[in-house]
């Protein structure tokens, strides 16, 4: 049974939107999020315009992370206590997890997912919490095992981020099916972690290697979706007998969706195109698991 939980985060203002004299048109309700429509605001009254000033949308958690002096405000603290935890607790009672960061190009998802060294993300906390695991989450196993996989796609096609790749064809990974286990990549390198030390060496061997661009929106746009998958094993005793509970993560910090520019070169173009193509799937997915948690 699929369960599906959305999360949105408010971000600041950027450099550009300050420059252009932006202002901000969300607001945040508890879990009500509010959105000042501009073009109908700044219109007189009238019948010929049906539209709401303000429309609100419900959401599992909502975030207001624009001014840290703010009362109001979530820190990566917060969202991981909302969100890191309960994968946390999931993964430990041996279920399988995806958490990722959805939304436009400079709109805060790689920020959210792998944060900054004074600022850390979700994906270091969680790998973090595997490691310092509290008693909150369920009995201590007697061992376990993480292994750990970072790739990234990129017009479609998979590369290996954890991995010295030919440099005349990179993207040389293919996705299969298995008929028990599901979609896998073949050829994909899993890599044994046995501290946090070794998950940040991992993750920023990775991100060191994602594809960026500058755009008209981010001067540094992730043009890639990046996976970073965490396969744990728990060794256990059930019925005096050795047994094993086996958990996947995957942390995805998806590319930024865009509009087509005219301007934009041959490469921005193309990338776009094959964001949005994917983006759209993914769309058709969770509306088709939220649709089976619903039966």
């Amino acid at each position: 049974m699929a369960n599906v939980k959305v999360a949105v985060r408010v971000r600041p203002l950027s450099k550009r939107e300050n420059a252009e004299e932006g202002r901000i048109i969300v607001e945040v309700d508890n879990k009500v999020a509010k959105v000042r429509n501009i073009k109908v605001d700044n219109r007189l009254d009238g019948p010929w315009d049906s539209r709401e000033k303000i429309v609100a949308f419900s959401f599992d958690y909502c975030y207001w992370s624009i001014d840290p002096e703010d009362p109001k405000y979530a820190s990566q603290e917060v969202v991981f206590q909302d969100l890191g935890t309960s994968v946390l607790s999931g993964a430990f009672k041996g279920y399988n997890i995806c958490l990722f960061a959805y939304g436009q190009t400079g709109s805060g998802k790689t920020y959210t997912m792998m944060g900054t060294p004074a600022s850390v993300g979700l994906t270091p906390r969680i790998c973090e919490g595997l490691f310092s695991r509290q008693d909150d989450y369920s009995e201590q196993p007697a061992s376990c095992r993480v292994e750990v996989s970072f790739l990234e796609i990129y017009n479609e096609r998979v590369r290996d981020l954890l991995k010295q790749s030919d440099h005349k064809k990179p993207y040389t990974l293919r996705v299969r099916e298995h008929p028990e286990t599901g979609p896998y990549v073949q050829g994909l390198s899993q890599h044994l972690v046995t501290d946090y030390k070794q998950v940040v060496g991992l993750l920023e061997e990775g991100i060191a290697k994602r594809i960026t661009a500058a755009t008209h929106i981010h001067d540094a746009s992730s043009r890639s979706h990046a996976i970073f998958t965490i396969h744990y094993t728990q060794a256990i005793l059930e019925n005096n007998l050795p047994s094993e509970i086996a958990s996947k993560i995957n942390l995805v910090d998806l590319a930024g969706s865009e509009r087509a520019d005219p301007s934009y070169c041959k490469d921005r173009i193309t990338e776009g195109a094959n964001i949005n193509k994917s983006l759209v799937t993914l769309g058709i997915v969770i509306s088709t698991l939220e649709f089976a948690d619903v039966q």
